[in-house]
């Protein structure tokens, strides 16, 4: 006799629960829109920055700069002069390139040296040359000048001092010593035994007359008030 089976037991039904699906989707998206934002930023901060520069390097003036060297009182040619191109600045005050014609033929009251920039301040009157004046070099012993006060520009008598041994007597003593007026053009370095030779502008009329007395070494320098003294 065969066993009844059994029917099968029907298993419950559960409901079926639907999970959220996540994704990064919008993050990444995010950071898309973030990059974007950042290279956009660098574009402009890069295109501001040529640009200063670009305008850094087009803010440029013509300016006067010397050529040669030129030696205080000799006339300026326009060898001697060329144009630069200077970044502009307020420290520095060199003249304007427009001004070059109105250089040429005029002394400088300094020595100028090659390369650098032409100063107004330089040309101002102060050496008292003209066409008019003769130049006389005169060697001046340590003691018979001022040390280290004669510029150009400086108003001095060139006083004739006696020779060595020589002693005026009589009238001659008591006459004051002859002088020759005279304006410092300019003025050496010391030598060795601190002399110094001492370029003069005089009159014509007094031209032969210092540089016969400056042969003999018997020239002396008194400086004269200077204006505002």
């Amino acid at each position: 006799m065969e066993t009844p089976v059994a029917p099968p037991v029907p298993r419950p039904t559960v409901p079926r629960t639907e999970l959220p699906i996540t994704t990064v989707a919008p993050v990444k998206k995010q950071r898309r829109y973030a990059a974007a934002a950042l290279c956009t930023v660098l574009a402009v901060a890069a295109a501001l920055g040529a640009a200063a520069a670009v305008s850094a390097v087009g803010d440029r003036t013509k300016v006067l700069a010397i050529a040669n060297d030129v030696p205080a009182g000799q006339p300026l040619t326009d060898a001697d002069i060329r144009v630069a191109e200077v970044s502009a600045d307020v420290a520095l005050t060199p003249m304007s390139a427009a001004d070059r014609a109105s250089v040429v033929g005029k002394r400088p009251a300094v020595d100028l040296r090659k390369g650098s920039l032409l100063v107004a301040a330089q040309l101002q009157p102060g050496t008292g040359l003209g066409d008019d004046k003769q130049q006389v070099g005169v060697q001046v012993k340590r003691g018979q000048a001022p040390a280290g006060t004669l510029v150009p520009g400086d108003k001095v008598l060139a006083v004739t001092v006696p020779a060595q041994g020589e002693q005026p007597t009589g009238k001659d003593a008591e006459a004051p010593p002859t002088s020759v007026k005279a304006t410092v053009v300019a003025v050496s370095r010391p030598d060795a035994s601190g002399a110094v030779v001492v370029n003069l502008a005089v009159a014509p009329s007094d031209g032969p007359l210092l540089a016969t007395r400056a042969s003999s070494g018997r020239i002396a320098l008194v400086r004269d008030v200077r204006s505002g003294s």
